[in-house]
């Protein structure tokens, strides 16, 4: 296997690596082969578990709790879209850490209001790639010591 980038191997481990999403996961491109053939809806409890995002945020970012049981009872995976979601909140949720050096940081500002979005917290603009792509450029600005 490659090297990957320090972020792609964070969002892998986060979604429980190989034996999780059934494949191996060297590049963004393998990533969003994964993505095109679902996520398995264990990995929401994964994620969970490991304490990365609470039930209410699986809820409101990725999937509805009555979405979730309906697909835990017919034991269906996640869809192309909730499969995209999870994968976007986790990179974001990587890239928060390696920016800050730290989990703990990272994960705090994340759910923490910033004035720069109308004091809104940072994941609650992740919900769209639009979003998303906003707070990777105020990381971006972060990590370059532009904005603090």
């Amino acid at each position: 296997m490659q090297s990957r980038e320090p972020v792609l191997t964070a969002v892998f481990e986060k979604l429980g690596g190989k034996s999780m999403l059934g494949a191996d996961i060297a590049s963004a491109a393998d990533l969003a082969r994964v993505v095109s053939h679902r996520i398995p809806l264990r990995a929401l409890a994964h994620v969970q578990r490991q304490g990365l995002f609470s039930e209410g945020e699986i809820q409101r970012f990725i999937i509805p709790a009555r979405t979730r049981r309906h697909r835990e009872a017919k034991k269906e995976r996640l869809t192309v879209e909730e499969s995209d979601r999870l994968v976007r909140m986790a990179r974001i949720q990587a890239l928060a850490e390696d920016v800050f050096g730290d989990a703990d940081r990272g994960n705090r500002w994340l759910r923490e209001p910033l004035g720069e979005l109308s004091s809104t917290a940072p994941l609650d603009w992740a919900r769209t790639e639009t979003g998303a792509r906003l707070i990777e450029e105020i990381l971006a600005k972060i990590d370059w010591g532009a904005a603090a």
